[in-house]
């Protein structure tokens, strides 16, 4: 692939300055040396710390002016020790700015580092509540860059980290507006390498991200648009990433969608999030396929509020039938030939989340912008659900 003959190569600007397209890791010099990062902190995840695409993206440092070090004490689900480890490497190798490199979990961790390293309050102090984002020192925060290696969560164009707290097990928000990266180096060829169930649970992830946009009450036209745009990419473009691994376009544009998520859920998420998040909080699960596994349970209880959203959706999307009972029986074969578990106690979640999830689920901040308003009682019966794998309306699944 060459940047003069194919389209699927592009630098954009919204929201973010984004350069996009195959083989761009070659850039991440230039990129380092227009940001004046001299001195940059490489943080990853400790699956990544190791992995030939790492190494790779340190190599093109070796020959330069440019002093990288790494960072990968980084869990799955990034912790509020993991920054202040992180913050600490920083101080330690004088660095002066941050490469945030892998997938969500690595992109997070990075941002939350870059936010912290010139702060004097703890992270949670900076939690997505009321107008916490204002206790933060801006002149404090670190450049940062993103590159993203799964398409799944857009992190790389978010403006917040999710971060959980150690001492309650819960995932946090932490938000501030100058927490977009600067510069996003959008690789495709970054994800070839990613396992097939990786693939999958990060597509849907992708997609629930656009749908529960969607499906947000709030007036948002431009969100809308460009969620509708991104599901229709995942609809054609996942199946073919996930079966072939090295599909230039299909990876291309699964990443670009992944961004459309990222950039169209600030109308709203809802109540798939509300639940994943106290799931993946408490019990350290991988957040796209708790998404995944999730979706249908949360389609079926918001059937009232968005069964007119959904028949234009599945026009976007070329079904051949537009009713409700159509679109999720499509979900359903969707899912299943991505490999995707129908219920949470198949991906391991145990029977303890049916008395321990629904509380922490309500008090979510993405309960708030659910389609229908939900109260305990409800998020006790859509984990018990999801768990067992209740799902009435289902005529195709099994």
């Amino acid at each position: 692939m060459t940047k003069l003959d194919n389209y699927l190569y592009a630098n954009w600007n919204y929201p973010t300055n984004i350069k996009f397209g195959w083989g761009r890791i070659s850039e991440i010099v230039e990129v380092c040396e227009q940001l004046e990062m001299s001195a940059p902190l490489l943080v990853t995840d400790s699956g990544l710390g190791n992995h030939p695409i790492t190494q790779r993206c340190l190599q093109q440092f070796a020959k330069q002016s440019i002093k990288a070090n790494i960072f990968y004490d980084v869990n799955s689900n990034p912790t509020t020790q993991n920054v202040e480890n992180g913050v600490l490497a920083y101080k330690h190798c004088q660095a002066n700015g941050v490469i945030a490199f892998g997938g969500g979990s690595a992109l997070d961790a990075g941002k939350a580092i870059a936010l912290m390293v010139g702060q004097d309050r703890p992270i949670l102090d900076f939690e997505d509540i009321a107008d916490n984002w204002l206790k933060v020192n801006p002149d404090g925060m670190a450049r940062c860059v993103a590159i993203p290696t799964t398409a799944g969560t857009g992190s790389e164009v978010g403006r917040a980290a999710v971060i959980i707290d150690e001492l309650s097990s819960s995932k946090k928000i932490i938000f501030h507006p100058q927490m977009m990266p600067d510069v996003v180096l959008a690789d495709p060829e970054l994800s070839v390498g990613l396992p097939k169930h990786i693939t999958a649970a990060t597509g849907i992830d992708a997609f629930v991200h656009n749908f529960e946009a969607y499906c947000a009450p709030s007036y948002h036209p431009m969100a809308d648009g460009i969620a509708l745009q991104a599901m229709q990419a995942i609809k054609f473009y996942l199946p073919v990433a996930y079966s072939e691994p090295k599909h230039q376009q299909a990876r291309s544009e699964m990443l670009a969608a992944a961004m459309m998520g990222a950039t169209a859920f600030q109308k709203g998420l809802g109540a798939i999030h509300a639940l994943a998040h106290p799931l993946g909080g408490y019990y350290r699960l991988h957040h796209g396929l708790l998404n995944a596994v999730l979706l249908p349970y949360i389609i079926v209880r918001n059937k009232t509020a968005i069964e007119t959203k959904l028949a234009h959706l599945s026009s976007i999307l070329q079904l051949e039938d537009t009713h409700f009972d159509a679109f999720l029986n499509w979900i359903l074969e969707f899912r299943r030939n991505l490999g995707i578990p129908h219920t949470l106690a198949e991906i391991g979640v145990p029977k303890s989340a049916l008395d321990d999830i629904a509380e922490p689920a309500f008090q979510d901040p993405s309960n708030t912008s659910n389609p229908i308003k939900l109260n305990i009682a409800d998020y006790q019966k859509l984990i018990e659900h999801a768990y067992f794998g209740t799902l009435s309306i289902c005529k195709l699944h099994g």
